[in-house]
C-alpha cells in the first residue's frame, strides 16, 4: 500500500504516485505482478551430477523426467541395499544352514571340531564351539529351547537381524541352564510360566549357541550340547521329538547374502514369508517403491532390472567403505590407530546418541556388512562377561594389509580378558576366515602353545611365510590378497574399557 502525505500540493502528489510506481514496478519480476523470490525459482538449465536437467518454466523437459526417475529409483535401490542388509543376511544364514542339515528346530548344525575356513560364514571365529538353528514358529508355534548348564554366549534373532533374547552366560539363566520359550509374532494367548521367554516379530528366527573351549579343546562343549540342549514345539512338549545333530565342521557352504541384484531376491524372500508388522510403514513403502511387496510378485521390468543391478553395486561399494574406512572419527579406539569398533554408538538397537540422533544407519551398515549376531552382549560394557570386538585392516600407516608382506603385530601383557582372547584373519572379498593351507587362521591364547615374551606380551606374524622359529605364533597370508582382523576377548575386563590396556599396530617387517 502506497501512503502518501496529502498536505503537499497537488504537483508534490503526482511526483510521489509516479515515483513510486516506478519503484513497485523495478521491483517486479518478468512475467508476474509483483518481486518472486529467486530461491523458489527453477532456471531453465541446471547443471548436475546426473547430467543436464532442462525446464520450460519450471516444467521439466521428457529427458529430464526419464533422467530424474531413473535417478529416484536407483537411489532407493541403494537405500534398500544399505537398509537391508540385516535381513539379507539373515535369510543368506537360513539357506546355508537348511544345506547343512539344520531343517527343523531338532536338528542342529554343531561344528564338534570348530569352524575352519571352508565354510563361508561372515568374520564367524575359529575359537568356540558353534551350534546353531533355525526355528520355524508359523509352523511350529511357540517353541521351548531347554539350554544346558555351562553354555557360553547364546542368542536368538529375528528375520530382520534384530535381538530378541540371550541365553546361557549373558542370558537370563546366567549360564546356569534353563528352558527359554520363544514366542510367534501372532502368540495372544496366556503365557505359560516356567520360561524365559522372548517374544519375536518374525517366524524364522536363528538360534547361534557358542561353548567354550576345555584345555584348548572342543570336546566338552560338543558333549554339553549333545547332552544337554533340547529344541521342541510347546505343543508337543510331553512327546518332544528326538534332537538331531549334525557335525559341520570342514564342510563348504555358503550363508553370505549376494551382492549383485540376486540381493533383491534374498530380500523379497524375506517379506513374502514374514508378517507385514515385522517393519514399518516407512520401510514398507522404501521397499514398495523398487517393486518389493507382500502379496505381490517381484517382477521388474528390464529397465528397473538393469538399475537395481547397478544400485546393488552402488550399495555393495558404499558398505565396504563404511565398514573398512569409517568416516566416523568415534569408531577409532585410539588416536593414530587402524583399531576400530564392531559397534559403533554402543547400541544394539543402533540408536545414535541415545536416541536423539535417530537410528544410527552407518553404523548398521558397518556391523551387519562384516558380522553376524546382534545382542547387547556384545555393544554393552559388561565386565567379565560377554565380548568385545575390534577390526583393523591397516598397517601403522594406513596402508591395507597385503598378503605378499610380513607383519608383526603386538600383544601386550595381561590382556583384559576372563576367559580367552584371539586374532582371527579374514579374506576382505567374502568377509569369511581367510583361507589358505591353515584350516584355522587364527591365534588363540587357549588353543595355541604361543611363544611368550619376557615381558608377558606375545608377538604375532602374518605373511606368506613363518619367520624362522617364530611358527607357533604366525598366521599365514596369500600374495594377491588382502585381509582384516577381528581381535575378540571374551570376558572382557576394565582396562579394555578404560583403554588403559590397546593392542599394537601392524608393523612391516622384512
Amino acid at each position: 500500500m502506497i501512503r502518501i502525505n496529502t498536505s503537499l500540493g497537488i504537483a508534490s502528489v503526482v511526483l510521489a504516485l509516479l515515483v513510486a510506481s516506478d519503484s513497485a514496478f523495478a521491483q517486479k519480476t518478468p512475467g508476474y505482478n509483483n518481486k518472486i523470490p529467486p530461491q523458489i525459482m527453477t532456471p531453465d538449465s541446471v547443471e548436475t551430477r546426473i547430467g543436464t536437467l532442462e525446464f520450460f518454466d519450471g516444467m521439466p523437459s521428457k529427458k529430464t523426467v526419464e533422467t530424474v526417475y531413473d535417478n529416484l529409483d536407483l537411489l532407493r535401490g541403494v537405500e534398500v541395499f544399505l537398509n537391508c542388509v540385516p535381513p539379507a543376511s539373515l535369510e543368506a544364514m537360513r539357506r546355508g544352514n537348511i544345506e547343512l542339515g539344520a531343517t527343523k528346530s531338532n536338528r542342529v548344525a554343531i561344528f564338534e571340531t570348530l569352524m575352519d575356513s571352508n565354510s563361508l560364514f561372515l568374520t564367524a571365529n575359529t575359537d568356540t564351539v558353534y551350534a546353531m538353528t533355525f526355528l520355524d514358529l508359523k509352523t511350529d508355534g511357540p517353541t521351548v529351547v531347554e539350554i544346558p548348564p555351562g553354555c557360553g554366549p547364546g542368542t536368538v534373532n529375528d528375520a530382520w537381524f534384530r535381538f530378541v533374547i540371550d541365553m546361557g552366560a549373558p542370558g537370563p539363566d546366567k549360564g546356569k541352564g534353563g528352558k527359554y520359550l520363544i514366542l510367534p509374532p501372532d502368540f495372544k494367548e496366556e503365557v505359560p510360566k516356567g520360561y524365559f521367554v522372548g517374544r519375536s516379530t518374525s517366524y524364522a528366527n536363528w538360534l547361534i549357541l557358542r561353548g567354550f573351549l576345555v584345555d584348548g579343546k572342543p570336546d566338552t562343549a560338543t558333549k554339553m550340547f549333545k547332552d544337554g540342549l533340547k529344541i521342541y514345539p510347546l505343543k508337543v512338549a510331553k512327546n518332544p521329538p528326538a534332537m538331531v545333530f549334525e557335525n559341520t565342521s570342514g564342510n563348504s557352504v555358503n550363508t553370505v547374502h549376494a551382492n549383485t541384484f540376486a540381493f533383491y531376491e534374498e530380500l523379497n524372500a524375506v517379506i513374502q514369508r514374514e508378517p507385514i508388522e515385522m517393519i514399518d510403514p516407512e520401510t514398507r513403502g522404501l521397499l514398495a517403491s523398487i517393486g518389493i511387496q507382500k502379496g505381490k510378485p517381484f517382477e521388474p521390468n528390464a529397465r528397473m532390472k538393469k538399475i537395481l543391478t547397478e544400485a546393488a553395486a552402488i550399495g555393495n561399494a558404499t558398505a565396504r567403505a563404511i565398514w573398512l574406512k569409517p568416516r566416523d572419527k568415534s569408531a577409532y579406539l585410539y588416536e593414530n590407530s587402524g583399531w576400530y569398533k564392531v559397534f559403533l554408538g554402543g547400541s544394539y538397537q543402533w540408536l545414535k546418541d541415545g536416541g536423539k540422533g535417530g537410528r544410527y544407519q552407518d553404523a548398521r551398515t558397518l556391523f551387519f556388512y562384516a558380522a553376524t549376531v546382534n545382542t547387547p552382549a556384545m555393544a554393552a560394557k559388561m565386565v567379565g562377561k560377554g565380548s568385545q570386538y575390534a577390526f583393523n585392516a591397516t598397517d601403522r600407516n594406513g596402508e591395507y594389509l597385503d598378503g605378499r608382506k610380513n607383519y608383526k603385530l603386538n600383544i601386550p601383557a595381561d590382556v583384559p580378558a576372563k576367559d580367552f582372547w584371539s586374532v582371527v584373519v579374514y579374506d576382505p572379498q567374502t568377509r569369511c576366515e581367510l583361507q589358505t593351507s591353515q584350516p584355522f587362521p587364527s591365534r588363540n591364547n587357549k588353543r595355541d602353545d604361543l611363544i611368550v615374551n619376557s615381558n608377558g606380551s606375545v608377538d604375532l606374524y602374518f605373511g606368506p611365510k613363518p619367520p624362522k622359529g617364530k611358527e607357533r605364533n604366525w598366521v599365514q597370508t596369500t600374495p594377491g590378497k588382502g585381509w582384516f582382523v577381528l581381535l575378540r576377548l571374551y570376558g572382557p575386563l576394565e582396562p579394555w574399557f578404560d583403554k588403559t590396556w590397546r593392542p599394537g599396530e601392524f608393523e612391516v617387517i622384512e
